[in-house]
């Protein structure tokens, strides 16, 4: 497998860029394309531009139509046939930005897409918020303490128990219909979590919090 992969997708804009030399392969959606020339996005290092371009207008569609990669199937967004195209290309881990944000619909959407990917695919969204991803029956991380912690069933997950949330989970059980573990927060600075079956959405709040809250 290759290395990371940074996607555009066309949500909210991000106010800021991680270090583009940490990617091997650069990309955008077509939507995403017109945020990232507002922003004065270098789109020469853009490995390729995809879409049925029903979004996209403007000169650069010479100067850069030799990146541009036309998928017309109407039964994917244009975040699915990307994700194919970066599959095929034989990477594997990937950031998203531009997930969240804008219409609502689109971002159920996409958290959908990156479902049907999770067994091919290691992506990770990244917002002004926090940072969220499905995450295995087994999982870590450290250098969180004081950070927002969620745990969204996807759309059920059983057996959870978590350790060094403020409010753990013993052999407990989450339903999208019934009981999700949103706005938790981390007591200590390494956090795990193990879970049966099922699929879990976990969220890490950018920033810590002073006065956390559950619902």
């Amino acid at each position: 497998m290759k290395d990371k992969v940074l996607l555009f997708i066309n949500g909210d804009a991000p106010k800021s860029f991680p270090n583009l030399e940490n990617y091997n392969l650069i990309a955008c959606t077509d939507g995403a394309f017109h945020y990232l020339k507002e922003l004065n996005f270098p789109l020469d290092k853009l490995d390729f531009i995809s879409g049925d371009f029903d979004s996209h207008i403007g000169s650069d569609e010479n100067v850069y139509q030799d990146k541009f990669i036309l998928t017309l199937d109407q039964e994917k967004t244009d975040f699915h046939k990307a994700l194919e195209i970066i599959l095929e290309k034989g990477f594997y881990d990937i950031d998203v930005l531009g997930g969240s944000g804008g219409e609502q619909d689109h971002f159920l959407g996409n958290l959908t897409v990156a479902y049907s990917f999770k067994n091919n695919l290691n992506i990770k969204f990244y917002d002004d918020f926090s940072e969220y991803y499905f995450i295995p029956k087994n999982f870590t991380l450290k250098n969180v303490k004081n950070k927002m912690i969620s745990l969204y069933p996807f759309p059920s997950a059983e057996n959870i128990t978590t350790k060094g949330l403020n409010w753990p989970l013993t052999n407990d059980s989450l339903s999208m219909i019934s009981r999700i573990g949103t706005r938790n927060f981390a007591a200590e600075d390494e956090i795990s979590i193990q879970y049966g079956s099922g699929d879990l959405l976990f969220f890490v709040g950018i920033n810590d919090i002073e006065y956390p809250e559950i619902y």
